[in-house]
């Protein structure tokens, strides 16, 4: 797109090849406010996506982003190459500028993952992080789901003919990683985020989220399929850096994807540090109620996949628990955990459905009430378990 959140994670490794240039030296301390990290692993159809995401953040950086600010890209450039760099800009015009090349993929250890943010911080020290993935996305769901699918069962990027969108992860094992690996590489690192951006599809699920809850303080993402432009960065790129405005963030996505050529566009903003108090509530619904399985046609779907993967959240919680006043609580700490959302009339898949009406929406999705085959491990995730 485990026995804890998991969700495809599309990192290939790299043997460290010195550079011959002065770029190549560790930076020393700085007063560098904020660092933010984009990472753009290998994806194949999108690289050049990719390619015009870091040109329009660099139109936002001409546009006087940055300040006592930093911003790095981890790129790959294919299966086997990639480079770390800083977009900068000096004497009037933006730079690149080369610290460190990679070569011959295997980053998919926790090692790994810990290693390239440790270059980061190397190159790059600052008070606070901040990290952009862009690359393919299949929400919670682990590496492990590709063996248990059934040959009836089509991804959402294997339909052709269609407007391309995002995912996150690989599209074979070999190039994907479960999120618990990416949530403890960052752990590690010793680098907790001040956000996290996935720039790919389903990422805004409320398993990912708690399994991130302990390495970043915000989760930005779509609870659906994103179209393969992905974020307008010339436009959101200001309230990213520096002081982060999110609900900013949500309304530049949305001004854009309102009058986009397919005017689909999802986003949602969790605050990872309510997401305890959710899931105290989640546990006491699910003591009280079980779900009646012949309500799944009424709760919002939020992906292209027969069965349903992607339930938008709220509503699955509206359709589980008929007590009003636990009801009310619910909502009052869902809104305090994804205080940032906004969406288009309809979401967009790639699948046969095209465009889907949205008639309710609460930022985030949760496959509890899932019968798909994909979605038979969720009982193995933390969030399921912290919440049964």
């Amino acid at each position: 797109m485990r026995k804890i959140i998991l969700f495809l994670f599309l990192v290939i490794s790299f043997g460290l090849i010195s550079c011959s240039d002065d770029n190549n030296e560790p930076q020393g301390p700085t007063d560098t406010r904020q660092t933010v990290f984009i990472y753009m692993p290998w994806s194949t159809n999108l690289t050049s996506y990719f390619k015009d995401n870091i040109k329009d953040f660099e139109t936002a950086i001409k546009n006087g982003i940055l300040k006592n600010d930093r911003i790095l890209v981890f790129f790959m450039s294919s299966p086997t190459e990639a480079t770390l760099y800083e977009l900068a800009y000096e004497k009037g015009q933006n730079v690149r500028k080369t610290y460190k090349e990679y070569l011959n993929p295997a980053f998919t250890t926790s090692d790994d993952i810990t290693s390239i943010l440790n270059d980061v911080k190397q190159f790059a020290p600052a008070s606070q992080y901040s990290m952009i993935v862009g690359c393919h996305g299949m929400g919670w769901l682990p590496v492990s789901s590709n063996s248990l699918r059934t040959s009836g069962v089509k991804y959402h990027w294997e339909y052709e003919g269609v407007p391309l969108t995002r995912y996150f992860g690989g599209l074979s094992s070999e190039y994907q990683t479960d999120i618990t690996v990416f949530a403890k590489g960052i752990s590690n690192a010793g680098m907790k985020m001040e956000y996290i951006l996935f720039d790919d599809c389903y990422m805004s699920t409320v398993e990912v989220a708690y399994d991130l809850r302990n390495v970043t303080n915000y989760l930005i993402a779509s609870p659906t399929e994103i179209m393969a432009k992905g974020f307008p960065y010339d436009l959101v790129g200001k309230h990213l850096v520096g002081d982060v405005d999110y609900a900013a963030i949500c309304n530049e996505f949305y001004e854009f994807y309102k009058n986009y050529s397919t005017p689909c566009g999802t986003i949602g903003i969790t605050k990872c540090s309510e997401l305890d108090n959710l899931a105290t509530i989640m546990k006491e619904i699910n003591q009280k109620y079980i779900f009646d399985s012949s309500l799944i046609n009424q709760i919002q779907r939020m992906d292209g996949y027969t069965p349903v993967i992607f339930f938008d959240y709220g509503d699955y919680v509206v359709n589980l628990c008929s007590d009003k006043d636990l009801l009310q609580r619910f909502e009052d700490q869902l809104e305090r955990t994804v205080p940032y959302k906004k969406h288009t009339d309809t979401y967009y898949s790639m699948s046969v459905r095209g465009q889907v009406k949205i008639n309710a929406y609460s930022g985030v999705t949760v496959s509890d009430p899932s019968l798909s085959t994909l979605a038979r491990l969720k009982t193995q995730t933390a969030w399921y378990k912290a919440t049964h």
